[in-house]
């Protein structure tokens, strides 16, 4: 090898060492950079008959785009049961745990202890004072528990607007990255920094939807959610949300976008297309994805479960029972049921036997075209009462072919067996109306009534179902508040020392069955209650308790996959400090050597010249 080789080959190290030393300090600069991945130097040798030379060729970053896939994916599951946990984690907090002071189940406990105080001694004033108080206190907790879930659902409404705008200003950013990287002259350094950036990028998006990236070999990026809905790619996507405003418990989600009552999320392609995001189900993780689950499911649903115990709790003290009558005709036996106390929402219960099997049928006064088996086992069917007995017996006649259903009266429903064929045997009818008034109107009274003082009767035919958002309305009735004589005086005139009404009512919260949810085909998914009214409340007290465990366990072991991913990121993508300046004491023993060789070189030529 000549001297010119030898200074050619010593200096294009010195270059190649340069560069790499130029590498190595931005690696060890950015080693806490979150978002940072390690570059190294592309070097190629060149060998000829004369000469041989080293050259750097730009720069590479490290990269796994099915890493990278895999983290965006988890970033956005993560995200979406993140949130979610974090709202139910606070919910748990506001209902209390089983037992404690302030809880539903211990609300229950002290007003059931208090009309078993009052059943002991009805005359005694502080006993009924007592029993006032702890119903006032469970109307409180109920109230407060539903102010707090709507003020939650409010919550998620103004955050996803929070979501959507800053969405918006990522998918802009992220374009105009992609737009940057087209740029064939920029240098190394710059497009390295570009890509660090546009995977910080993706990444922030994914914490707020669900999205599927295409890298491409141009650095530009493609994002689509997984649905298949591009957000970014010939153009950005645009989000847009529309709040509601204030939510109350009648504020649900509607797949009708003339009826829903929540706010609307939208996207518009940049072809113009718009998307309502929320009907079409294209959010599937991400925080907004969370957001609008909590919003139209899961806050929904702790609604629907205080209003069920408000609305069982109401009923509970202010029904009336009338059994039915003995009634024969001819060979058929069966019974008489008066139904002109029923208002909308009251029931008659039937139950008979078909070739020795008991059947047990509601008949709910209603408008409504019913006819289903609820989550007890027991058939449901609506009939409009205020048609008269007459069509309420045609109807049920129709619904009930192996009994015989007829009218006796204007108020009057005869119910008979199959007589001689000896295939059906009616055993109970009981109508069940609300009580009308405190005293001369039964056993019941309505200590707990809805706005302006109106009876609960769980009227199904107002807009929206009476049900609908009853714990956020319940109260005490101001009557009773002002004279608690009316917990026992069921008559006017009667004596304080009767504990009719008092053991009455112990009997009904022990013994009045309630079904939650209506039609269970028109409520897949969602947790049906069923029992008395105190089971009601220890079922919804152990669903809420196992959902936000669920949720919360669900969000660490997400949290801890996407943990195990990032040290995975960490370890391919990651500045290991040690490994650099391990990599930095090579280069400076190839830099002397190559100094060194142009050092001698530069002697050789020296004296190669004084000597001519």
């Amino acid at each position: 090898m000549g001297l010119t080789s030898s200074l050619t080959n010593a200096v294009s190290g010195l270059r190649v060492n340069q560069d790499s030393l130029d590498i190595l300090s931005r690696n060890i600069a950015n080693s806490g950079t979150p978002g940072y991945h390690r570059q190294s130097l592309n070097i190629v040798d060149y060998n000829s008959q004369d000469s041989s030379y080293a050259r750097s060729i730009g720069t590479r970053r490290a990269f796994n785009s099915s890493l990278q896939a895999y983290y965006t994916r988890q970033v956005a599951d993560t995200a979406n049961s993140g949130i979610q946990a974090a709202y139910l984690d606070r919910l748990q907090g506001f209902m209390g745990k089983p037992g404690t002071a302030g809880s539903i189940d211990t609300m229950f406990g002290n007003l059931q202890n208090a009309m078993q105080g009052i059943a002991t001694s009805p005359d005694d004033y502080n006993s009924r004072a007592q029993a006032v108080a702890a119903a006032q206190s469970m109307v409180e907790t109920l109230n407060r528990l539903s102010t707090t879930i709507q003020g939650m659902r409010q919550e998620t409404e103004g955050q996803i607007a929070s979501n959507v705008h800053n969405l918006n200003g990522m998918l802009n950013s992220l374009s105009e990255v992609n737009n940057r990287m087209l740029d064939l002259g920029m240098t190394d350094t710059s497009r390295a920094a570009l890509l660090d950036q546009r995977d910080r990028l993706v990444s922030s998006v994914a914490e707020m939807i669900d999205v599927r990236a295409d890298y491409r070999a141009d650095g530009t990026v493609a994002l689509m959610t997984r649905s298949g809905v591009g957000l970014i790619d010939n153009g950005v996507s645009t989000f847009k949300f529309e709040s509601a405003g204030n939510l109350s418990p009648n504020s649900v989600f509607d797949p009708d976008p003339a009826e829903t009552k929540v706010g609307k999320m939208t996207l518009t392609t940049p072809s113009g297309l718009t998307i309502d995001l929320v009907t079409q189900g294209v959010l599937q993780g991400g925080e907004l994805g969370g957001l609008v689950t909590l919003r139209d499911k899961t806050l929904v649903e702790a609604q629907e479960q205080l209003d069920e115990i408000a609305a069982s709790l109401a009923m509970a003290f202010s029904t009336n029972k009338t059994a039915g009558v003995a009634a024969t005709d001819g060979v058929a036996d069966g019974l008489d049921v008066d139904i002109s106390n029923l208002a909308p929402g009251n029931d008659v219960l039937l139950t008979y036997a078909e070739n020795g099997v008991e059947k047990r049928v509601r008949v709910v006064n209603t408008s409504q075209a019913q006819d289903y088996v609820d989550a007890s086992g027991q058939r449901v069917i609506g009939v409009d009462f205020s048609a008269g007995a007459t069509a309420v017996a045609a109807a049920l006649d129709a619904k009930l072919p192996n009994l015989d259903v007829s009218s006796t009266g204007a108020n009057n429903l005869r119910i008979l067996d199959d007589g001689a064929l000896g295939k059906t045997d009616v055993r109970t009818a009981v109508a069940r109306s609300s009580s009308t008034g405190l005293q001369g109107a039964g056993l019941g009274l309505n200590l707990f009534v809805d706005q302006g003082n109106s009876a609960f009767t769980d009227n199904l035919d107002t807009d929206p179902p009476q049900k609908q958002g009853f714990a956020a309305r319940i109260s005490i009735n101001p009557a009773i508040v002002a004279d608690n004589r009316l917990l026992v005086q069921y008559e006017v005139g009667g004596t304080l020392g009767d504990a009719d009404r008092a053991d009455y009512v112990i009997d009904q919260l022990n013994k009045m069955q309630f079904v939650s949810g209506g039609n269970p085909a028109a409520n897949t998914g969602r947790f049906q209650l069923s029992g008395n009214l105190s089971e009601l409340i220890s079922q919804v007290v152990g669903f809420q308790g196992s959902t936000i465990n669920a949720a919360i366990t669900k969000s660490d072991d997400r949290q801890l996959t996407l943990d195990t991913i990032v040290d995975q990121m960490e370890s391919d993508y990651g500045v290991n400090v040690d490994e650099e300046m391990a990599r930095l004491m090579e280069l400076q023993n190839a830099y002397a050597a190559n100094a060194r060789v142009v050092s001698v070189v530069k002697e050789l030529l020296d004296a190669l010249l004084a000597a001519m």
